[in-house]
């Protein structure tokens, strides 16, 4: 329990720390040395539940599906302030924000990482939908951050589609609040996941029915899915590069996390009526249409970072597809995609903050030899680009083969689809890619201060991902397969 005081203590702290620290590097230092001791909690925090198993005190839960993305969240937001540091005093230098803007910055990137870890650990629906909506209001203030009217746009228009669907949520949870009172010996208890997990059989089948299509298209519209989309490449192109990589790595992910929270209960709730499998269909549904139509999305981009974030809705698509299809295979996969992809996306977000910096732009066409202007940029660039498209033996391509032998093995004829979304995806990046890595260096471009770090150690555990799982970790994603997968299997 210490440890996960630790892990949620620290960023509440920091944000308050943060908003008082007017000195810019100074708060720099401060925001990677609090991410830092989330990290370390975080760890600590795993290496309990793994061994002694799920902990369940004081309103919190942590079993083996949570506590990956607990550290992975905090891995990734590690990671990022390494690079956030001297980033944002190059942007602050060239005089785009100020440094009451810097304090703001540092300060909502700490909220962010606790309205995210809060709603991976909390076990109340209730408050995992707070959280969520706390991190929108977070990063609506980043997105923002610049202050250009396109950048206001961008703010608006994530906090309008957001809260639209956060609305939905909200009614999706009341729906399964008001399915809890006749089904819980004691009703007050209607919204913690643990006493709803076990009495989901008792829920009745019709209202989580239509509770789960609410909560789908309301934290759906957090993953990213297709129609409710449109704010994600606004919000990664305009706000701060840093914001894009855990937006991007991490946000993502602990939305779908609530979908598929919410699907173990509605799969238990739906085991005895005459459609059992009703929301692993529907995820399936919206997943292979957001993968499809940003696969085709890719090739129309003119902003670098607009590309990356449409490859993010791929990717998220996919995951959400083979968190529909269910069963061992495909859910271990889409665990392990969550994991890959979110390393690979900050990594490539963060090699993207750079070459803007060298080219002076985020569009394409201007951003061009990057692998001769500067070698690690270009490098990490295209390792990046290999390693998203999933080339082995990068881990990407581990998970990516996972869910389409799933696929083949419960629904064959959409392994064509997939099969030809993964094709348009990967000519859709590399039509891009090929260019501004290998095109002619311009004139008057020069290298920038870049710290590669972070994209080489992400780079590099996603190689290792694909090459050689280790133990502890095959362990720890078959336990959670294991708590996923056995709440109904397709």
């Amino acid at each position: 329990m210490e440890a996960l005081i630790v892990t949620l203590s620290t960023p509440a702290v920091g944000a308050l720390l943060l908003a008082l620290v007017s000195n810019v590097t100074a708060a720099g230092w401060l925001n990677l040395m609090l991410s830092g001791l989330s990290l370390g909690g975080s760890v600590a925090l795993a290496l309990g539940v793994l061994s002694a198993g799920p902990l369940t005190r004081h309103g919190f839960h942590i079993d083996a599906f949570n506590v990956y993305l607990v550290v992975l969240t905090t891995l990734v937001g590690f990671t990022t302030s390494i690079f956030s540091r001297p980033y944002m005093l190059h942007v602050c230098a060239q005089r785009k924000i100020s440094q009451r803007h810097m304090r703001l910055y540092h300060s909502m990137y700490q909220v962010f990482m606790l309205t995210l870890l809060l709603a991976l650990t909390i076990d109340n629906l209730g408050g995992l939908w707070v959280a969520v909506e706390g991190a929108t209001l977070a990063t609506v203030l980043l997105v923002s951050l610049y202050r250009t009217p396109e950048a206001v746009e961008a703010a608006w228009k994530y906090f309008i589609l957001c809260g639209v669907g956060i609305a939905q949520a909200l009614f999706g949870t009341v729906l399964i609040y008001f399915a809890a009172q006749h089904a819980l010996p004691d009703p007050s208890q209607g919204l913690t996941w643990t006493v709803l997990h076990t009495h989901c059989e008792s829920l009745h089948p019709t209202v989580m029915a239509i509770a789960f299509v609410f909560l789908l298209v309301g934290y759906g519209t957090k993953v990213g899915l297709v129609p409710l989309h449109n704010w994600l490449p606004d919000a990664h192109s305009e706000g701060p590069t840093p914001m894009s990589a855990v937006l991007s790595g991490l946000l993502l992910n602990v939305a779908l996390y609530a979908v598929v929270r919410l699907k173990m209960l509605t799969d238990g709730a739906l085991a005895g009526s005459d459609d059992p499998h009703m929301a692993g269909h529907l995820m399936m549904g919206f997943g292979l249409v957001s993968f499809l139509v940003a696969s085709l999305f890719l090739h129309r981009q003119r902003d670098i970072k607009r590309m990356f974030s449409y490859s993010s809705i791929e990717h998220m698509g996919l995951m959400t597809f083979a968190f529909g299809i269910g069963g061992p295979l495909a859910t271990f996969g889409a665990l392990l995609h969550m994991l890959v992809h979110s390393l690979t996306k900050s990594a490539i977000f963060i090699t993207v903050g750079h070459a803007a910096h060298i080219a002076g732009t985020q569009t394409i066409d201007r951003i061009r030899g990057l692998i001769r202007t500067q070698p690690s940029v270009g490098w990490g660039l295209l390792i990046g680009g290999v390693a998203i498209a999933g080339f082995p033996p990068f881990g990407i391509f581990t998970s990516e083969f996972l869910v389409l032998v799933a696929t083949m093995q419960r629904w064959p004829w959409l392994s064509v689809a997939l099969l030809v979304g993964l094709g348009v995806a990967f000519a859709g990046l590399f039509r891009h890619l090929h260019p501004m890595v290998y095109g002619a260096k311009p004139e008057g471009q020069e290298p920038v201060p870049a710290n590669m770090i972070p994209v080489a150690v992400h780079l590099g555990l996603v190689l290792w991902l694909g090459i050689a799982s280790p133990a502890f970790l095959s362990h720890w994603l078959d336990q959670a397969t294991q708590l996923i997968a056995g709440s109904g299997l397709l």
